[in-house]
């Protein structure tokens, strides 16, 4: 019976994966226009359809409810009014983005007459594994469909309402635009055996992007044959220098931790140099725990806390794992340092290599931070919570990739290419 299911497994994928295949040939050499006028098309069916799709989306919310899921993960899984609007929105941008397909990014001519052309080209078809973010089936659709690239995508069972709602929009408007429906698919069926057989479909899926908890990652990243792209676990730091403007530090601290702590870049642990902790620890922790924040802090932290009026019952000591842990939760672990160098040693010991700040006045700390840290994006004076393909002006994303290849940071439409060397002669031979 183990072996039917498996089978039955692998013939469903590769009817998925063949078909990605025969749709990317049209699609990667699709016109800018036309690919805009299908995603044009899907933003204006998502708006026309957001009733339709926050009632299937409903329905996911309240299974989710009913099995006990956090109210954090909850909120990812949840798409409101703002939300499609903030979805469309997204796709919009994508179309307002210059095509990178077709990019000439080098080129000339050799001794020998060979003319040499370096071109941006789609990387083929993608598959995509992401947890209970419906909002990723649009982003990851509307940016391969610009970029060229055909994708399967795979998202977790408690978004599939959700997830076939969008898809089908993205298909109709493919359709009524003149491109292969198949250029999206999604995996409907979302067992893990499914997902097991998905990381080894080499034989049609390019690249593999997961998006979700370290758990998942690690679970692709360890078991793929198809080559993947490592998207970002965040355990992200900011660290409160002794020269920060202490309002300021305040007002990015909240909003890094409590503004939507379910995402990969809200802040996770909050350094505060010795120098100012006694008086902006006390300050900001209030506005955390009223925000309903849990606080996990260290021995000093917790010692200055309790003697600004903080009940000791209510402070966890934060242990090794607190140092390491994504919450994506409303749960922030507290440390105290020394220095601008303990800082620095606690974060590169903890980064996801994710997100980090620095909030200070002093020029020498910012730089010495921002230049010693490992991360993909290092921020002075603001929130970690702009670490967004929409905030950074690229449209929707496909993820935060936390490796250094094939790519850093926000992925959009560049990121979803590689090159194709042209080489034209007229008759040349190796001696």
């Amino acid at each position: 019976m183990e072996n039917t299911v498996k089978a039955n497994n692998i013939i469903y994928l590769e009817k998925l994966g063949a078909a990605a295949v025969k749709a990317e040939r049209v699609l990667s050499r699709a016109s800018s226009a036309l690919k805009n006028k299908a995603l044009l098309l899907a933003a204006d069916k998502l708006l026309a359809l957001e009733k339709e799709i926050i009632a299937d989306n409903a329905k996911d919310v309240d299974a989710a409810a009913a099995r006990g899921m956090s109210v954090s993960m909850q909120d990812r899984l949840r798409l409101t009014h703002k939300r499609i609007e903030d979805i469309a929105e997204g796709i919009r941008q994508v179309v307002a983005l210059p095509d990178p397909v077709g990019d000439v990014l080098d080129g000339g001519t050799r001794p020998n007459g060979l003319r040499i052309v370096k071109t941006r080209v789609p990387l083929g078809v993608l598959g995509i594994i992401y947890e209970a973010r419906p909002n990723v089936t649009a982003d990851a659709a509307a940016l391969c469909i610009k970029s060229g690239n055909a994708c399967i995508l795979r998202g977790g069972k408690e978004a599939i309402n959700s997830n076939i709602a969008i898809a089908c929009v993205f298909r109709e408007a493919l359709g009524e635009a003149g491109l292969p429906a198949d250029c999206v698919q999604l995996i409907t069926d979302t067992t893990r055996e499914t997902a097991a057989e998905m990381m080894k479909l080499d034989k049609y899926i390019d690249v593999l992007i997961p998006r979700g908890g370290a758990g998942l990652i690690n679970a692709v990243v360890n078991n793929a044959t198809v080559p993947v792209i490592r998207t970002g676990t965040g355990n992200c730091h900011v660290y409160v220098d002794k020269a920060a403007d202490l309002e300021m530090a305040e007002k990015i601290v909240v909003n890094a931790k409590t503004q939507r702590p379910s995402v990969c870049n809200a802040m996770e642990t909050l350094l505060v140099h010795k120098d100012v902790a006694s008086e902006f620890l006390p300050k900001v922790s209030s506005e955390l725990v009223r925000r309903g924040t849990e606080l996990r802090v260290c021995e000093k932290s917790k010692e200055i806390l309790i003697a600004a009026g903080f009940d000791a019952d209510s402070l966890k000591d934060a242990t090794e794992t607190d140092w390491a842990t994504e919450y994506d939760d409303l749960i922030l672990a507290v440390k105290i340092v020394d220095t601008l160098e303990e800082a620095i040693d606690h974060v590169s010991t903890y980064t996801t290599h994710h997100s980090e700040a620095i909030v200070t006045h002093d020029y020498n700390a910012a730089s010495e931070f921002q230049l010693s840290i490992d991360a993909a994006c290092v921020y002075v004076n603001a929130s970690t919570r702009f670490t967004d393909g929409f905030e950074f002006g690229l449209g929707a994303e496909i993820g935060i990739s936390n490796q250094k290849l094939h790519t850093r940071g926000p992925m959009g439409l560049k990121e979803l290419t590689t090159v194709k060397y042209l080489i034209n002669g007229n008759g040349q031979v190796r001696g």
